[in-house]
């Protein structure tokens, strides 16, 4: 065990290592950062009547919405994510609710990721609460790798905020150091280093691992793997046709702390979803909103420099957990008044199926995807420039000059500053912008 400054928490245990096993040097190469009931922790720093006290953050002052964060506090009672606000309130009668503020985790998000940058190069930004750095030569032994883990701990509470505290793990690889760095919350760290591996992940259960759910989880326990033992146990070919599908063979070899290369990734759809309130799920209301995800899933799409072949359209009805989906070709497009007319088309079969159900049209969720969509590599002038501004030849060469400077617009002067058609039919549920874990907004999001 190795002394920690308090409050720091530190683990590290050798384990006599497998002489059997034949891999390559495993040095310890990667740092990760989660911080601790981020949106929570925030609201604590910006309103100190709060600290100390169990605080849950639901995305609107509702008894049936549900958690998106629970203070250290809270999480002592059994609140966390997903737990419905009435649920929360009965297992915790001195629970504080707090709408969310995701303009403001941003701000800290981006503090944050600029402090760990003072301190050692941001390789990856995982998640709103989440990074990834990878240890230089310099670095990696155990006694500078953990110094600097306490420097960006103790430099975050220092220049963003006391209640901004944080759990670090440190090893071979990422996927190690994610583990590491769940191993003990709040304000931990934990080091897993090559002599201790795979021994050390015993403990933990397959499903702690980033990959493996229920499905996975079964698929396994079928070829005889229950825990990480006995994945651990077997060659690594034999682990990777029990996982199946193609380097099945990866996570053996990750769990022996061998830093594989990243595997490439790219977006693959932009959308957003709005829940409703309840006197907002009619055919109109419904519409006006999904006018709205489609025009900011749009300026995504020209922000990025990607453009969209396929439209999707989905809907949960109030009545019904299953989700319905339909979607329409696109021409290769980042113009809004093209994604517009697709949403057009696609509306009134929303409009027919709802009709038809029980109680009539009813819509509890609506949301807008872009799929299909591909980098623009490169633009030149319209060859249909010259045609009646009126022929959907030219139609685009048009638009999407108009959608750009829309975008323009609204950055500077503010959300709704000028819009594509009616904004009228009375007041519409505000359609902001919203945190997904694994997504973080840009600023100008905030905007659309």
């Amino acid at each position: 065990m190795i002394a920690m400054a308090r409050p720091t928490r530190s683990c590290y245990v050798p384990v006599v290592p497998d002489d059997s096993l034949i891999l390559p040097p495993r040095p310890l190469r990667w740092l990760f950062l989660d911080l601790n009931s981020y949106f929570a922790s925030v609201e604590q720093q910006l309103q100190p009547e709060l600290r100390g006290r169990p605080v849950l953050v639901a995305p609107v002052d509702s008894d049936t919405t549900v958690a998106i964060a629970a203070s250290v506090e809270a999480k002592r009672y059994g609140i966390s994510t997903g737990t419905p606000v009435w649920e929360a309130k009965r297992l915790c009668r001195d629970l504080i609710v707090t709408p969310a503020r995701h303009e403001k985790y941003v701000e800290f998000h981006d503090a944050i990721i600029a402090e760990i940058w003072k301190h050692v190069p941001v390789t990856k930004v995982c998640s709103i609460d989440e990074v990834a750095c990878r240890l230089l030569d310099n670095e990696n032994s155990l006694e500078a790798a953990i110094a600097l883990a306490h420097r960006i701990k103790a430099g975050i509470r220092a220049h963003i905020g006391e209640c901004m505290t944080s759990s670090v793990g440190i090893a071979p690889n990422r996927l190690l150091a994610k583990l590491a760095s769940d191993m003990i919350k709040p304000d931990g760290l934990v080091v897993l280093a090559a002599e201790q591996l795979p021994q050390r992940l015993y403990d933990l259960s397959l499903r702690d691992i980033a990959g493996i759910g229920a499905k996975m989880e079964r698929r396994l326990a079928q070829d005889g793997i229950n825990d990480i033992r006995q994945l651990c146990e077997r060659r690594p070919r034999d682990a990777g046709t029990a996982w199946g599908g193609t380097n099945g063979d990866r996570l053996w070899y990750l769990l022996h702390g061998v830093d594989l290369p990243e595997k490439a990734t790219q977006s693959r759809t932009i959308g957003h979803s709005h829940v409703l309130s309840p006197g907002k799920r009619g055919v109109e209301p419904v519409r006006l909103t999904a006018r709205r995800l489609a025009l900011k899933a749009a300026s995504r799409l020209r922000r990025k420099s990607y453009r969209s072949r396929l439209l999707i359209l989905h809907a949960r009805f109030e009545d019904d957990k299953s989700v319905w989906r339909a979607s329409i070709k696109l021409p290769a497009t980042q113009d809004s008044f093209a994604v517009l007319a697709g949403l057009e088309a696609l509306y009134p079969r929303l409009v027919a199926v709802g009709r038809k159900r029980p109680g009539d049209f009813q819509i509890r969720m609506i949301g807008v995807t872009l799929a299909e969509i591909e980098p623009v590599a490169g633009e030149q002038d319209s060859l249909f420039a010259l045609l009646d501004p009126d022929d959907p030849l030219a139609r685009e060469t048009r638009t999407l000059p108009l959608s750009r400077a829309m975008d323009r617009i609204n950055e500077r002067f503010g959300r709704n500053a000028v819009s594509v058609g009616p904004l009228h039919g009375g007041r519409l549920d505000r359609v902001g912008t919203k945190i997904a874990f694994g997504r973080i907004p840009e600023m100008s999001e905030f905007h659309e």
